[in-house]
């Protein structure tokens, strides 16, 4: 197992899912237990962790909404990311080209 399967295998253990589906969760994954299926939200998080929630530790939920709430902003309408063909979201996924693209 490489580090990466290794990083994701907690959430995807029967104990983790198992203790989520009790409380009434629904599992959203490609395959079976996959790691793979959460890589994108986990690299998110990540992101929105070390450049926004890490940097300014708040004080307030309040401050800590706001500032999510910024980062979400910019990092969905103004960042251009290099696997969306340096587009932000939402051009990629809003717009009626990368719609008909799509389809």
């Amino acid at each position: 197992m490489d580090d990466r399967a290794a990083e994701f295998t907690q959430f995807t253990s029967a104990a983790f899912t198992g203790l989520l589906l009790d409380h009434g969760s629904r599992l959203i994954m490609d395959g079976k237990g996959c790691w793979r299926d959460n890589v994108f939200v986990e690299r998110l998080w990540r992101s929105l962790k070390y450049e926004e929630v890490y940097l300014h530790g708040y004080e307030t939920v309040s401050a800590a909404t706001a500032g999510i709430g910024r980062y979400l902003t910019l990092y969905n309408t103004r960042r251009l990311h290099s696997s969306l063909a340096d587009q932000t979201p939402g051009e990629a996924y809003f717009t009626r080209s990368s719609l008909s693209a799509a389809a």
